[in-house]
């Protein structure tokens, strides 16, 4: 989620920037699997799709379901939701991060933790007050990081704003859960632009420490109240806190001594050294997207079984190597005229392909309308080809969404189907999609899930956050509602026997940002 102008836009009356734009069609000789895959032919019969006109309403929508089951629906609990306004994003449910029969659910309020042993009935354990946005959560064994963005956040989690600038905290809070029923904070790193959201990084190499790689969207916080934070343009001071990501250091057994090591300069001009080296901002000529600056990224997906990261960096896509976890190198960097804002980033399960998600207005904004083009807010294909990004294909939301619904593409994770590449993704009201990107330059859809608008009556804020697949189902959280829980169910694109094969799958935990070749099958 991202509302309007949280980032700034810089101008500047010199830098050498050399975008790459991306050609709107597929490139030939690009790798496909021998598997067979089902048509896409195997779409609902003709005629109208049934997500369009929807009832709305708040928990009791009308809704629309294919080739999905949700086996459960839990409301939000008490303290994190207002009775008067379900939209009060104050308490939007946000990310997700699993570890064994748990479910960590962030929130603007705190955090959420759900047993879920038994899909069909999850039982909320903890609800912990902790104010303060996003709320994006993740989990590596007793340790669990949230995301801290909103000046309201205080350092002591206090759900007042009482004690001003010096209470206030923006960055990244460390729990320890080992007592799942009270969470306790144990460190707590300060950023120049806070945390929108994080990524951990962990290194085969070094198992004293796991890394954070924090994505800061927000404004830069005066020196006065951080020491050290400067925002002016890059071209008038080279130590501004734009263009650049924090990396933290968290020593595992000790993570009261977490800090930041390095600030990469991950959007420099490679032949310059220019640090604001990628998209400038502004629209690429007549008919194309106004894009975002590159001064940041809002989320970065890692992948170290390849030694590989990819990074949705409001004006670019991005690769990073990884192999130093302190010190990511950019290695390739694509745009595109179509894209507003480079949202997140999706490998497939071996690292050949890459999708790209367009958050085109901000997850604030009815984007799925009949009359939006199906190529912005949408999904972006691509081949990874001798570790450059060769593009593909667009996936979007095939059913058009009402304007009283926010709707564009968010998060999602893989489903472990072996020898295919199957996605399922949040479309905020737009609701769940399932798709295949087997053959990237062909994706279709397999199965959703949708209900009608949070009101019936005019726009709000709503739908699904993040939807990932974990041991067998699929977990969505709802912004407004709650979380829901899903299966698949066999299909003329989808056999009962590869879901089968998929929930055989299981792991000890899942972070969607941190991907590894278990999470993603074989």
């Amino acid at each position: 989620m991202r509302f309007a102008r949280q980032d700034r836009l810089f101008t500047k009356s010199s830098a050498r920037v050399v975008p790459i734009l991306v050609a709107a069609l597929s490139f030939a000789g690009c790798a496909t699997s021998s598997i067979s895959i089902p048509s896409p032919a195997s779409q609902p019969a003709s005629g109208p799709d049934a997500r369009v006109g929807l009832q709305g309403g708040y928990q009791d929508a009308q809704e629309a379901v294919w080739n999905l089951e949700m086996i459960s629906h839990e409301a939000r609990p008490p303290t994190f939701s207002n009775p008067d306004d379900p939209a009060d994003f104050n308490f939007a449910n946000t990310d997700l991060a699993f570890r064994g029969d748990h479910v960590f659910i962030g929130s603007y309020n705190g955090l959420q933790i759900y047993n879920i042993s038994d899909p069909i009935a999850p039982r909320l354990r903890t609800a912990f007050v902790c104010p303060g946005g996003q709320g994006d959560v993740s989990i590596h064994g007793d340790l669990l990081f949230m995301s801290v963005e909103e000046q309201r956040g205080r350092v002591n989690c206090a759900a007042d704003s009482v004690g001003g600038a010096g209470q206030r905290f923006q960055g990244v809070r460390i729990f320890d859960v080992s007592n799942l029923d009270e969470p306790r904070q144990v460190g707590a790193v300060q950023t120049c632009r806070g945390s929108h959201t994080h990524t951990l990084v962990t290194d085969p190499d070094d198992l004293e420490n796991v890394y954070v790689y924090v994505s800061g969207t927000g404004q830069v916080r005066s020196e006065t109240e951080m020491p050290g934070c400067l925002a002016g343009h890059w071209t008038e001071d080279p130590n501004t806190a734009y263009w650049r990501i924090e990396v933290i250091q968290v020593p595992i057994g000790a993570p009261e001594e977490a800090q930041i090591v390095s600030t990469p300069r991950i959007f420099a001009d490679s032949t310059t050294g220019a640090i604001g080296g990628l998209w400038e901002g502004g629209t690429h000529g007549p008919g194309t997207q106004e894009t975002a600056q590159t001064n940041s990224c809002h989320d970065i997906t890692v992948f170290p079984e390849i030694e590989l990261g990819a990074g949705a960096c409001s004006g670019n896509g991005i690769l990073l190597d990884i192999s130093d976890p302190v010190n990511p190198v950019r290695i390739a960097e694509v745009t595109d005229p179509n894209f507003a804002y480079w949202h997140s980033a999706t490998f497939n399960k071996d690292g050949t392909k890459v999708i790209f998600t367009d958050e085109w207005g901000g997850g604030a904004a009815p984007r799925c309308r009949a009359t939006d083009p199906e190529t912005w807010g949408a999904n972006a294909i691509f081949d990874i080809v001798d570790r450059e990004l060769r593009f593909a294909s667009y996936y979007k939301l095939p059913a058009p969404q009402s304007a009283l619904e926010n709707c564009v593409a968010h998060n999602g994770s893989l489903i472990p189907v072996p020898g295919r590449d199957i996605m399922v993704q949040a479309w905020y009201q737009g609701g769940i999609s399932v798709f295949d990107f087997t053959d990237s330059a062909s994706p279709f859809e397999i199965a959703y899930f949708d209900r009608g608008p949070l009101d019936p009556d005019r726009p709000t804020l709503a739908g699904y956050w993040s939807a990932y697949w974990y041991n067998g189902a699929i977990y969505g959280t709802e912004i407004a509602r709650g979380l829901d829980v899903f299966r698949l169910t066999p299909s003329e694109s989808l056999s009962g026997g590869a879901i089968e094969a998929a929930e055989q799958v299981e792991i000890d935990s899942l972070n969607p940002q941190l991907q590894t070749r278990a999470s993603g099958g074989r």
